[in-house]
């Protein structure tokens, strides 16, 4: 059987949660991003918080990596003031993945970021975000689909060069690019849904949609293959 390359996931920490009798403080990850990474054909191995200073030695035993989603990055660090709309912060889980990113990206390892991970790769290149978009969760909870168009000679119109309907739910997104980063993909208000730098960086993307919430493996399978 051929090796399957180490897939890396971020998760969440949970100050309490329950399962059975239990109510305990949790590293968790939404059950998707696992299948999704195995599905594509990658060994899923979850990573919660750690230390900053532990993120280029666990970066280095991987094959690629994927920041998942989850709560909203924390304004000072892009330079804002924080928005009422926008959530409280998780300071660990920024520490966290923003160094994750800095060593796959110095490393040259596979890094695909997925909604709030597209938006950590935004800022850890220096860029900002918008804080509230209407329109991107129409209710609560619930997954919702929208169309984005591809760039024509980009990474991702490489992989999905018709525009396609995708799970959505976010209500931030990105809002000045970040050095080098470019915009792969659209919505049809304008939001920016992709976003990667160029080849000689190595393979690095990232969606505003929840590809572990649908059918189409090719976003990571493209990144397993690149992990091969």
């Amino acid at each position: 059987m051929a090796r399957r390359p180490l897939i890396g996931v971020s998760t969440y920490l949970e100050p309490a949660v329950r399962w059975g009798v239990w109510e305990l403080e949790a590293t968790l990850l939404p059950a998707g991003y696992p299948r999704l990474v195995q599905r594509a054909g990658g060994l899923a191995a979850m990573l919660p918080p750690d230390g900053p200073e532990h993120a280029a030695a666990t970066v280095a035993r991987l094959d690629g990596l994927v920041i998942a989603g989850g709560p909203d990055v924390e304004p000072v660090r892009y330079g804002a003031e924080p928005d009422p709309r926008t959530g409280p912060p998780a300071r660990a889980r920024d520490a966290w993945e923003l160094a994750l990113i800095e060593a796959a990206l110095a490393a040259r390892v596979p890094l695909l970021g997925i909604c709030r991970g597209m938006q950590l790769l935004n800022v850890a290149a220096g860029g900002t975000l918008v804080q509230h978009l209407d329109g991107h969760a129409e209710v609560v909870g619930a997954f919702g689909l929208h169309p984005v168009k591809p760039v024509p000679g980009t990474l991702y119109a490489g992989i999905v060069p018709e525009e396609t309907a995708v799970p959505t739910y976010h209500h931030q997104a990105v809002d000045r690019l970040g050095t080098d980063l470019v915009a792969s993909a659209y919505a049809a208000d304008g939001t920016v849904e992709a976003i990667e730098l160029p080849a000689s960086a190595g393979w690095v993307l990232g969606v505003q949609w929840h590809p572990e919430m649908g059918e189409d493996l090719r976003v990571l399978r493209a990144l397993v293959t690149a992990a091969s």
